[in-house]
């Protein structure tokens, strides 16, 4: 009896995924008509878009040929080619007429990034000049008609960190601002693992720069830390030994925002946020929260940064659906292989390692995936009840 329970078990894992693959495959698909933006993708791997096509891909959604979306083409914007070469498919070709066609003919919209894409970043070391001039990047003029159109039409629009900041003009940013009822204070912000020179040499070299012009000339950074960037050029850098009490910037969400949308009380970030602000007409489902000391809050509070802010901000009503994700959420470094399994979140533990403070695997798994999943799951469900 106990060798047939060991060959049952040992038969049970050895064919289960098998089981979760034929699962997936027999799952029926859902059309949902998605227009992703990109204006920062250096690579047909789709970095910046990479976890919303995880999620697109994982619960089935379609577009209308009845296609899964297909990561390196099904999108707006930066187009990366081979030897130096790429091409713009951009909103901004596209006539009034044009835009309000798209925008009748679509469910939804999601603005990953449009930080764009600089002379440096694409070629890299080839590129020899000293300034970095921007090829092709900011929220357009008509970005900003599409996504007012969708308002219009009442579909979901989802944003997040950099949509509206450096190069989005403050023009264009400000007519977005007063569209969705919130406004960037200018400042972003993220988690360093070493702001020590000698040991990382991947630090910015602007952010030393800069700081150190701002700070008599001083750069007594030993440890990990977290830095604060404003738009107008301004550099604060909280120091995890003198100015904090956690190393890494936390989000918390509160007991009816956990039970919708299945993700922690609390959970460690450690990437690229920007500190946004909120009329009363939305709502902030989870929040930032930097646990510092009495220096930390000086420091902070030298700066006018509240402590905590919004970490996800929500307008989901009759008149507009709306989300403004205050941090670089849809860049993880998920690996795509695990789309086409059925029940694979259920494994999620085994699929990250939380002994790395700076891994952003874990919030992918316990934050990203389940939220936006139930964002998707429920606007498909009310589309599919009209």
């Amino acid at each position: 009896m106990k060798k047939y329970i060991i060959s049952s078990v040992l038969v049970i894992l050895l064919t289960l995924p098998v089981w979760m693959w034929l699962g997936w495959q027999i799952e029926g698909k859902k059309e949902l008509k998605v227009v992703i933006v990109d204006k920062t993708s250096l690579s047909n791997l789709g970095d910046e878009h990479r976890s919303l096509n995880w999620v697109l891909d994982h619960e089935k959604f379609c577009n209308s040929k009845r296609n899964l979306y297909n990561i390196s083409k099904d999108y707006y914007g930066f187009y990366p080619g081979s030897d130096g070469q790429y091409s713009i498919k951009g909103l901004e070709s596209f006539s009034d007429d044009q835009l309000k066609s798209l925008a009748d003919h679509s469910d939804m919209t999601y603005f990953t990034d449009t930080y764009g894409v600089y002379n440096k970043d694409w070629y890299g070391h080839n590129y020899k000049g000293d300034i970095s001039k921007l090829i092709y990047g900011g929220m357009s003029i008509q970005d900003l008609k599409f996504l007012t159109m969708m308002k219009s039409e009442h579909k979901l629009i989802m944003t997040e960190y950099n949509d509206i900041a450096t190069p989005t003009s403050k023009e264009i940013r400000s007519k977005f601002e007063d569209l969705f009822g919130i406004r960037w204070t200018g400042w972003a912000g993220r988690y360093f693992e070493n702001l020590d020179t000698t040991v990382d040499k991947e630090i910015p070299h602007w952010l030393i720069k800069d700081y150190k012009e701002q700070h008599n000339n001083e750069w007594p950074f030993k440890s990990s830390g977290i830095a604060f960037i404003n738009d107008d050029g301004r550099i604060e850098i909280l120091d995890n030994k003198r100015d904090l009490n956690a190393e890494v910037p936390f989000i918390l969400t509160n007991e009816r925002n956990q039970n919708r949308f299945k993700v922690p009380q609390k959970l460690k970030y450690s990437y690229w946020f920007d500190v946004m602000l909120t009329s009363h007409s939305n709502n902030v489902v989870s929040v930032y929260q930097i646990k510092t000391n009495l220096r930390g809050d000086s420091i902070l509070n030298s700066i006018n940064i509240p402590n905590p802010f919004p970490a996800v901000i929500e307008h989901f009503d009759k008149d507009y659906k709306f989300y403004y994700f205050c941090g670089d959420f849809c860049d993880n470094p998920i690996d795509m292989l695990f789309t086409d399994f059925w029940g694979v979140t259920n494994f999620r533990s085994f699929l990250y390692s939380s002994n790395d403070i700076a891994e952003r695997v874990s919030f992918f798994w316990l934050y990203y995936e389940p939220m936006v999943s139930k964002i998707l799951n429920d606007y498909y469900k009310s589309l599919n009840q009209k």
